[in-house]
């Protein structure tokens, strides 16, 4: 069968994730000699991956969360966060001392 009319299969069967992948699948099974039963199940997966992300992407639109914002957006004033240490945080700092803040 061509590629071309296995990619308008999974196009008709709505497996967006496997026709994504398929180029990428192959070759590394070509490459690899991967046996049948890899390759199938390395495409469903990457089915499922697929499916996964589009519904969490779907329920946070649904979810109508307000846009991410920047720390340098946030407004401080009026609040009882401790703008330096979000700051000391957010720049990640501790992580290069191998310290936690309680130090």
């Amino acid at each position: 069968m061509e590629r071309t009319q296995i990619f308008d299969l999974m196009g008709e069967l709505k497996l967006y994730g496997m026709k994504a992948a398929f180029d990428e699948i192959m070759a590394t099974a070509v490459k690899r000699q991967h046996e049948p039963q890899r390759i199938v199940g390395d495409l469903l997966s990457a089915e499922i991956n697929e499916k996964q992300a589009r519904s969490i992407k779907y329920q946070l639109t649904i979810a109508k969360l307000p846009l991410a914002k920047d720390i340098a957006d946030f407004q401080f004033d009026g609040t009882p966060i401790n703008q330096t240490l979000v700051n000391d945080l957010a720049g990640g700092g501790f992580v290069a001392h191998r310290r936690d803040r309680q130090r």
